[in-house]
């Protein structure tokens, strides 16, 4: 039995067929390494979803960005809606790890905000791993990032049967034990609560909570119901709730684990002693006794995963436990846009490392801290079992590996053609650009311009505006929420512009996009490369009316290959559309915006809770609310927390006219 069902209304047309044909027999034949060479607009995700449903295999889809991972997410859920389509990148909105500088003796703490959602998503995605084979996990390069045993997440799950003999003490002591905690006010993902002989548990991972009725000593019924309207959805005769956190230790463990933290301090405080640098022996000794404090009392402390060595008894220099553990041994791994995505793996470890050796030459860390990192690129590549590479523009390393088990995807089943790529002097670029921008946008089209750093998009885009183009910019200090968010306002023709630098490159789906202009695009370099050009361009692709401007002075190697490279694919594409008598057509893409459709969703229920709450349940919610305000406004959310202050303006109200008719009953 297949248990991968591919849904779509589109069959394989173009270069579809071949290339699904060509690249399932290449890897039910055992090869390692294959390369899925499709350009932009050829169908690249359908044909990786044709292949996951003829291969059935447990699927990692790696992206190089949160953008594009989101992109796929979504396509991908859309493919496989029966199936367990997951996502998993790192749920830092803003992150500032822990360093040191000595030249000027600044030490800087380790600073970040969590994004919940994004903190679920990726624990749906491990318990999915955990309980099922028909699933795809599309990530960020998180994914070689340490994550915790796989082996202690399995083995600390609590498994609850009707008819178990389990005292509820126990239970409750179990899921505390797994870190969820217990909260009778607030129901919420990763608590429990309880209710005389009723435990309700609302999973970490989940969008139902699990109601447990107890008759004495044994489970009587366990019951699915809505967190909100608390209905029973449905029954079931055994349950599994996986633990709340990665990073999990049982009590055994954490004992030996604490030994020999306390060993390997002994050892550097003499080391560090023995080479007369004595403040920062005492420097060390003090944290880390705090933190082995901390661990012993409460099993968690800040920085808990600097201990990971220790605590999940790994022996020195060994590599920690990541994402790519979970799903065993037989899984199929597709590395999208290749080209950028496995330069960046590669280049992870190098710059942890150099980092994390300053802490521990001045004693902020132990060495051990370094066994903490993501994994080297051998590490990496051991992990894997069947690759395939999928790139427009595929590196020489890509080529290699695959050893000629290269399949092309260059023809577009939509007929389009690669845009026409114009080179125009430089002199006068702004006001050129302004004219251009305008003419699309009375067309109802929109615009992407790049340029070489963030200063030039940002004066850019303000002179854009000053120019009364609406114009929005996009960036890397943005979290991948609101990067989607942007890229989503721009396909539903908020603003008609969008500027940036290195994100308006690999993968983006815009088909409204019909002008794509790069700025000073004889600037030699990576930003300015063939392979940068090409993919570039291929934004444009999706449109009938596409073109390209390069605005320059020179034509330089780089402009020249891609040039060259774009001609040969619109030739071969007029063929096809010749001969098969097509009329190229744009590409017409519903805007399906996940991550509007669960913040609208989050919106309803909180307002649903908030109409049905009880006085003293809105006073704490009205509690929460606020301090989430305050921490919003102080991240500099200050539309989350305009939105939060206006929830907590109605519940006040609320509150208020149930105080009124309270007293008009007492008065009757």
């Amino acid at each position: 039995m297949n248990p991968f069902k591919l849904i779509s209304p589109f069959k394989p047309c173009g270069d579809q067929p071949q290339a699904i044909s060509k690249l399932t027999k290449l890897i039910k034949r055992g090869n390692r390494y294959q390369t899925l060479l499709g350009v932009t607009g050829s169908g690249k995700t359908f044909t990786m979803a044709s292949v996951i449903a003829a291969i059935n295999k447990p699927t990692l889809v790696i992206s190089h960005n949160k953008t594009l991972a989101a992109q796929l997410y979504a396509e991908f859920k859309e493919f496989f809606p029966e199936n367990a389509v997951e996502y998993f990148v790192s749920y830092y909105d803003y992150y500032q790890p822990e360093a040191y500088i000595p030249q000027t003796d600044t030490y800087i703490e380790k600073d970040a905000s969590i994004n919940e959602r994004i903190n679920r998503m990726r624990l749906a995605a491990t318990t999915s791993l955990m309980s099922r084979k028909d699933v795809i996990v599309v990530s960020s390069v998180s994914c070689i990032y340490n994550l915790g045993s796989p082996c202690e997440y399995k083995a600390m799950y609590v498994n609850l049967k009707e008819g178990q003999i389990i005292e509820r003490d126990k239970l409750l002591s179990e899921l505390i034990k797994i870190r969820y905690e217990r909260n009778d006010i607030e129901f919420m993902q990763g608590i429990f609560r309880v209710r005389g002989d009723t435990v309700e548990i609302f999973p970490a991972y989940g969008q139902t909570a699990v109601r447990v009725e107890f008759f004495g000593d044994t489970i009587e019924k366990i019951s699915m119901i809505a967190p909100i309207s608390l209905e029973k959805i449905r029954q079931e005769k055994e349950v599994a709730i996986y633990p709340a956190k990665h990073f999990l230790v049982d009590e055994d463990m954490l004992e030996s684990g604490l030994k020999s933290i306390n060993l390997e301090l002994k050892e550097r405080l003499a080391e560090l002693n023995s080479k007369g640098k004595l403040l920062e022996a005492q420097r060390l000794e003090s944290r880390t006794k705090y933190d082995l404090e901390m661990l012993r009392e409460t099993g968690f402390c800040q920085g808990v995963e600097n201990y990971s060595r220790h605590l999940s008894h790994r022996p020195k220099g060994s590599r920690p436990y990541c994402l790519i553990d979970y799903f065993g041994k037989d899984f199929l791994t597709f590395i999208d846009e290749s080209h950028v995505t496995i330069p960046q793996v590669r280049g992870m470890y190098n710059g942890d490392k150099a980092r994390k050796q300053v802490l521990t030459e001045y004693g902020f860390r132990l060495p051990s801290c370094l066994d903490n990192r993501p994994l080297k690129f051998d590490e990496f590549e051991g992990l894997l079992n069947q690759v395939v590479f999928a790139s427009a523009t595929p590196a020489d390393f890509e080529l290699e590996k695959g050893k000629g088990a290269v399949v092309e995807q260059i023809i577009r089943p939509t007929g389009l053609i690669d845009p026409e790529i114009i080179l125009i002097s430089s002199s006068n670029q702004v006001d050129d650009l302004i004219a251009r921008v305008k003419e699309r946008a009375l067309k109802n089209e929109r615009v992407l311009i790049t340029t070489l750093t963030k200063r030039m998009s940002e004066d850019l885009a303000q002179y854009l505006k000053g120019a009364g183009i609406a114009t929005n910019y996009i960036h890397s200090e943005m979290d991948a929420l609101q990067r989607v968010k942007v890229i989503s306002d721009l396909r539903k023709k908020n603003f008609d512009c969008l500027v940036g630098v290195n994100l308006l490159r690999e993968g983006l789906d815009l088909p409204e996009v019909s002008l794509v202009c790069v700025m000073d695009a004889d600037k030699e370099g990576f930003l300015r490369s063939v392979t940068s050009l090409i993919q570039v361009a291929g934004r444009a692709a999706r449109n009938i009316n596409g073109k390209v401007i390069m605005y320059g002075d020179t034509l330089t190697k780089s402009l020249s290959k891609a040039i060259e490279e774009t001609h040969r694919r619109r030739e071969n594409q007029l063929k096809y559309n010749k001969e098969n008598n097509i009329t190229p057509r744009s590409i017409r893409k519903a805007i399906k915006d996940w991550i509007e459709i669960e913040e609208k969703a989050d919106k309803i229920a909180c307002d649903i809770a908030a109409q049905d709450l009880k006085a003293y349940e809105r006073y704490y919610l009205i509690d929460e609310l606020e301090k989430e305000m305050a921490k919003a406004a102080g991240n500099l959310q200050f539309e989350r927390a305009i939105t939060l202050r206006d929830r907590i303006v109605v519940l006040k109200r609320k509150r208020k006219n149930g105080k009124k008719n309270n007293r008009v009953s007492k008065g009757k």
